[in-house]
């Protein structure tokens, strides 16, 4: 269907695929981490609120239409990129125990499932 997809047997096409998975990652790490101290300035916060979600939405958008190149492998990739990042980012798994969630950080809570 698109003539620029690399075939599956190139070089190119895994580097597609890691690239896919690693930025599935990224977005479910900016989606669950906490980048903003409290003590931050307000105006300075929102910003900096402002320009994570920008890149957060810009590199799932990137997932989405790699996703829409109709490729399973691609599927796979991003599948699994968001399914690895949230295990590692957003599940009980890694938590510390013990320790109040989002304590020391004033960074819009994580998104919800």
């Amino acid at each position: 269907m698109f003539q620029g997809l690399p075939s599956q047997s190139s070089y190119s096409y895994a580097v597609s695929l890691a690239s896919v998975f690693l930025i599935a990652i990224a977005v479910e790490w900016l989606s669950h981490a906490r980048l903003i101290k409290i003590g931050t300035n307000n105006v300075l916060a929102g910003l900096q609120q402002t320009a994570i979600y920008a890149i957060r939405v810009t590199l799932a958008f990137l997932v989405m239409l790699a996703v829409m190149s109709f490729d399973t492998g691609v599927l796979l990739a991003a599948v699994a990129g968001y399914s690895i990042g949230f295990l590692i980012f957003g599940s009980q798994v890694f938590r510390k125990p013990n320790i109040e969630p989002y304590q020391d950080s004033i960074d819009l809570p994580p998104l919800n499932c």
